[in-house]
């Protein structure tokens, strides 16, 4: 095997782990994404339940806080429980 086909060997070996950390990026990316909206759905969802505890709840708050859970009962058959933590990446160290 001649010079210039290592070369091509190895620039195809680093395309194929650069597309394949590109796939794990994004499904981690979203996944962020969707964690961050169940979040606001569980925000949305403390208000409103706050609202009727205190009894100012307004009309439609019932169908509302129904429709939160659905959407969070979604999330968790997707990406798993919201009791658990998200994974945090870690930082880069500074000592390097």
């Amino acid at each position: 095997m001649g010079v210039m086909d290592k070369l091509k060997a190895q620039a195809t070996q680093l395309a194929e782990r650069a597309q394949e950390a590109g796939k794990i990026g994004q499904a981690k990316l979203e996944a962020l994404q969707a964690r961050r909206r169940a979040d606001a759905l569980c925000a949305e969802l403390g208000r409103l339940t706050f609202r009727a505890r205190t009894e100012r709840g307004l009309p439609g708050d019932d169908r509302r806080m129904s429709d939160l859970v659905e959407q969070l009962r979604q999330y968790e058959a997707e990406y798993g429980s919201l009791d658990d933590e998200p994974e945090e990446e870690e930082e880069p160290s500074a000592e390097n």
